[in-house]
């Protein structure tokens, strides 16, 4: 039998080893748990770079690491945050496919992307529309607070970032008042991009009668794997007629501009059948933050020719089987025979983009590529500036735009295509978040999008390789270091 000394020994030592006890527990739920993510990222199928780089960290960064692959690594695109039977549902409305411009029709020069992005996730082509840019602030909210102003049915807005300054509360007031005339008004901001608006400015419009909702919800910021697939998409549709989408969001700064100059963007207007995609891009959101299913035909009215443009809307996000933007892009690049001029706010390119620049380049295509000096994000200039070397080296002209921030995300080749929309030449807009882009297949409006980018090019300074590569060391490797960081921004 065990005495009474002993029996206080064992007591005293079971005591004193329970924290080693549950560190061990611990340990072993952890490392049993990292071995099973492990597995999880190697039969992901990603890219064999990324991969590696994903067992690193979880290897190299204990606890660490598993946080940030939580956060940041996970594929929603295959886990489909919006289920394909919801979207189906909008996609193939008749009223929509209808007006679909008939093959035949599609511009030579045009056709493989075009046919790419219908067989990707069924994005039609429409005719008959009539298009307008805008490169001022100021003057694409006169336009689009008028046309809403017009408004007789419904207004449909959808942006990542709505502030509640002078410009958000002038369309605070607005929508309200059209609320309250009986017009349906819709609003969806993301929860993130919109998080210093204060509660106060959507709670007074929801009490108006506007229809309002945030695009997925975070309660912590940063601490949710849900930060990391926002809703960068800027798009209005009014009365299915009329429709704006571009890189504009409603802030004071896209008018007055930044504390290091003017603020330099493109947003486009469209008037006819394209709009239906638009609308179809709200309605799939929609659906996703309210679990109301328009499909009606009152939001796909019928609608005559307004011009001569054609028009193809595409959405890339985790809710589409393809990056169809990224695919877009890439085969413009890859497709042309004279030139392509390409402006982003941020330039941090996947493998794929970056082979096509080269080669276009090597092969004698005029590729001309406009960046902004100074960022709203540094770290992201940093990052973005130790690409350069890369694509100036295959003949890549590079401009760096030094009025102001340049946040145009647009491209435009041969005089016959040309794309304004929300999509930035990053990880971020090809493989996270929801992004929409106007492709438009007009040769006055790609001649309109060249002479803009060029009028651009007189505020810029074209790098110039030697002096580039010359950089200090120091200077160099800090930019590679901020390069790491690219799936992140």
């Amino acid at each position: 039998m065990t005495g009474p000394l002993e029996s206080e020994a064992m007591f005293h030592l079971q005591i004193e080893s329970w924290p080693d006890f549950f560190k061990l527990l611990f340990d072993s739920i952890y490392w049993i748990t990292l071995v099973g993510v492990i597995l999880v990222v190697v039969l992901d199928n990603l890219d064999p770079v990324k991969t590696i780089s994903w067992v690193l960290v979880l290897i190299f960064l204990p606890y660490v690491g598993l946080i940030l692959y939580i956060f940041f690594g996970q594929r929603y695109r295959k886990k489909k945050i919006i289920s394909k039977k919801s979207i189906r549902k909008i996609e193939n409305n008749p009223a929509y496919l209808y007006e679909e411009l008939d093959p035949k029709h599609y511009p030579p020069a045009c056709v493989s992307i075009i046919a790419m992005l219908r067989k990707n996730n069924l994005h039609p082509v429409f005719s008959g529309n009539s298009l307008h840019l805008y490169t001022s602030g100021r003057e694409l909210f006169d336009a689009m607070f008028e046309d809403i102003r017009k408004a007789r049915k419904y207004i449909h807005l959808d942006f990542y970032i709505i502030e509640s300054d002078k410009i958000g509360y002038e369309l605070q007031q607005l929508l309200i008042r059209k609320a309250r005339e009986g017009v349906e008004v819709r609003l969806i901001y993301d929860d993130i991009g919109s998080w210093k608006t204060k509660n106060s400015y959507f709670r007074e419009m929801k009490d108006s009668g506007v229809q309002v909702y945030p695009f997925l919800k975070v309660l912590l910021p940063y601490l949710s794997p849900k930060f990391n697939y926002r809703n960068h998409r800027k798009l209005v549709v009014i009365d299915g007629e009329i429709g704006y989408t571009g890189g504009h969001n409603i802030a004071d700064r896209y008018i007055t501009g930044a504390n290091f100059g003017s603020w330099r963007d493109s947003h486009v207007r469209i008037e006819g059948k394209g709009v239906y995609g638009l609308q179809t891009a709200f309605l799939i959101d929609w659906y996703f933050v309210s679990r109301d299913l328009l499909t009606s035909k009152f939001y796909f009215p019928d609608i005559k020719d307004k011009g001569s443009c054609l028009v193809q809307i595409a959405t890339s996000g985790p809710d589409t089987d393809w990056e169809n933007i990224m695919q877009a892009l890439f085969s413009i690049v890859s497709k042309a025979r004279n030139y392509v001029y390409l402006q982003t706010p941020y330039f941090l390119p996947n493998e794929s983009l970056l082979t096509a620049l080269q080669t276009a380049a090597l092969s004698g295509v005029d590729v001309r590529l406009m960046v902004p000096e100074r960022s709203d994000t540094p770290i992201a200039v940093k990052a973005m500036n130790s690409h350069f070397a890369e694509v100036m080296d295959a003949g890549v002209k590079v401009y760096s735009y030094r009025k102001g921030f340049l946040h145009a995300k647009t491209a435009v080749a041969d005089d016959i295509l040309s794309t304004v929309g929300s999509a930035n030449l990053d990880y971020r807009s090809f493989e996270l978040d929801f992004e929409v882009n106007a492709f438009i297949y007009d040769a006055k409006f790609a001649i309109q999008m060249k002479e803009t980018f060029l009028k651009d090019q007189e505020d810029c300074v074209l790098i110039n390789p030697e002096e580039w590569s010359n950089r200090p060391r120091l200077v160099r490797w800090t930019e590679s270091v901020c390069r790491l960081f690219d799936p992140l921004m």
